[in-house]
């Protein structure tokens, strides 16, 4: 057995058999998986790279390949003529794009109303899946069918047009206008990788708000306490979202705060620390956690203050050196 054939052993016997368009679908949701989720690869331009394609592309065309497994249209005079059924690959393309870009959106629209919400994890989770069930069902099907009706694509035909094209024109005019083809897409390939990759200034910032639940589940940002009894608990939900355009290890300090307002200043005389939340989001993430405040403070007027911070805070927490705050004012009473 050759050397070239030798890693093909190392392969599950399903993914051995694949056709290598399929075969490729099954390597580029590895990949994705694998530049998205590895800690030292999630803010590289690699995650851009891969996950264009993953978003835009390949869940349209394993689902096209499913629908059309057969053979497209003959593009050459020799082949039989006969033979109908099937798309044409410039067809194929376009419905591959068009699909995903259809799909993707369903797909986490149904998420939105899950208990995961439209976060990464989730979203990878369903479009891998979507995508792997759809690879699976056009292996069956094409499997299915007579190898003369079987989708081939024509890689190496398309190879060596293209080579012949770019290397091979038939006029100077040709070689001139392959010379501009080639400038635009490299030029346009770069323009959109940098404007995803590279955030314009002004555009990052992080969202700190305190919601509550009301008797259906449902986050409501209304119906706050007001008074809090010492030692019993009061349900809040915290919510962080991440706009940085990269991963931010976060730090929410929750304390209760006796404060004194005078010629608009206020000064901290007495504070109390509760709780401390250590949140990890990557890029357009939100996380919500309930909580409950158990206060020992008493008193009228009290500032329930959470402070976040990116990474560690300091040792005295305060709204001056914190990121973001958000606050209530509670009154605190004995029984």
């Amino acid at each position: 057995m050759s050397p070239r054939q030798d890693w093909r052993l190392f392969l599950p016997g399903p993914v051995r058999d694949l056709p290598a368009d399929l075969a490729a679908v099954v390597a580029g949701v590895a990949l994705t998986l694998v530049a998205t989720l590895t800690p030292g690869l999630a803010g590289t331009p690699l995650r851009v790279v891969v996950g264009l394609p993953f978003v835009l592309f390949i869940p349209g065309y394993a689902l096209i390949a499913a629908l059309f497994p057969e053979r497209g249209p003959p593009i050459d005079a020799d082949e039989d003529q006969d033979r109908i059924g099937g798309i044409d690959g410039i067809e194929r393309v376009a419905l591959s794009f068009g699909t995903s870009i259809a799909v993707v959106p369903l797909l986490g629209l149904v998420l939105n109303f899950t208990p995961w919400g439209i976060r990464l994890a989730p979203i990878l989770v369903v479009v891998s899946g979507f995508t792997l069930v759809a690879t699976a069902f056009a292996a069956s099907r094409r499997s299915a069918l007579p190898e003369e009706e079987r989708l081939v694509v024509p890689y190496r035909r398309w190879v060596a047009a293209a080579r012949d094209e770019l290397f091979n024109p038939a006029s100077r005019t040709d070689a001139m206008l392959n010379v501009v083809l080639v400038v635009s897409v490299v030029l346009a390939t770069a323009s959109v990788g940098y404007a995803v990759a590279v955030p314009k200034d002004g555009e990052s910032f992080t969202e700190l708000y305190l919601l509550t639940e009301d008797g259906d589940d449902e986050l409501t940002a209304d119906n706050y306490p007001e008074e809090l009894v010492r030692g019993e608990p009061a349900s809040l939900v915290l919510g962080v979202g991440n706009q940085e355009h990269r991963p931010v290890n976060y730090t929410v300090v929750a304390v209760l705060q006796r404060v004194e307002v005078s010629n608009n200043s206020t000064t901290v005389l007495e504070s109390e620390r509760l709780r401390t939340f250590t949140p990890r989001l990557e890029h357009n993430e939100t996380w919500h956690e309930p909580h409950e405040v158990r206060p020992t403070m008493t008193g009228e007027h009290l500032r329930l203050t959470y402070l976040l911070y990116e990474g560690a805070p300091p040792a005295s927490p305060t709204v001056d050196n914190a990121y973001r705050e958000v606050h209530l004012w509670v009154t605190v009473r004995e029984n």
